[in-house]
């Protein structure tokens, strides 16, 4: 079925999207992990972006061949443990900790009518934007209270879509994590990849200089003449 001639809404990653705080959540990970005598490095943490803390714990502990090893109150305490670590990081953001063409992207949303929403899974994403200015950029911001199933399930996807009373095939989503571009795939959703790596995407770019609201529209244009 067609769509309508543009997409009704923008709905976006947190972490590699609007601002990089992944950094931050692998100095609290492998902290963590030293901890308990697991090591993790940087292409490890790929693995955890767009992942729940919890679905993140289980994923290290399995890496370390401790899977079994914790009781489910070690496991939360553990996951507790590493977010406070990782909001003591966050107090350090500040508004040029958007990335490129992410303010301007949110800002011309703004004025051509187009929604937004956020589809984080970090449940830090509102004091996140908060430091960043942009608590109010969005239209709709995904409760993770609210979400049963991580990425690469669409759940989160569909509920923002839900919440913006749109439907699926009316969204464009911004993710830089596979885990988030299965996802959008999933759902049915539009999807633009930010990095290098990613596989599957709609449409791919290096990084969100490029990210203008030209280039959306020029990419769904694309889409719909090919379905």
């Amino acid at each position: 079925m067609k769509t309508e001639p543009l997409p009704r809404a923008v709905i976006f990653d947190l972490d590699g999207v609007v601002v990089d705080t992944a950094h931050l959540h692998f100095i609290a990970w492998q902290r963590l992990a030293q901890r308990i005598g697991i090591s993790i490095d940087t292409a490890f943490n790929e693995q955890l972006k767009g992942v729940s803390r919890q679905a993140s714990l289980l994923k290290i502990l399995a890496a370390g061949g401790q899977t079994g090893t914790f009781t489910q109150a070690d496991i939360d305490a553990m996951a507790a443990e590493k977010n406070a670590d990782y909001v003591g990081l966050l107090t350090g953001l500040t508004t040029a900790d958007i990335l490129p063409g992410i303010r301007e992207l949110l800002l011309t949303l703004r004025e051509q009518g187009v929604l937004t929403g956020l589809a984080s899974v970090s449940q830090n994403a509102p004091q996140v934007l908060r430091a960043l200015g942009l608590e109010g950029a969005f239209d709709y911001v995904a409760d993770t209270r609210r979400i049963a199933n991580s990425k690469p399930h669409p759940e989160i996807f569909l509920n923002v879509c839900e919440a913006l009373n749109i439907a699926p095939q009316q969204a464009v989503g911004i993710e830089d994590a596979q885990a988030g571009i299965d996802a959008l795939r999933a759902g049915g959703i539009f999807s633009i990849g930010i990095g290098a790596t990613l596989e599957g995407a709609d449409y791919r770019l290096d990084s969100t200089g490029g990210l203008t609201w030209a280039v959306i529209r020029q990419q769904w244009f694309r889409h719909q003449a090919d379905i």
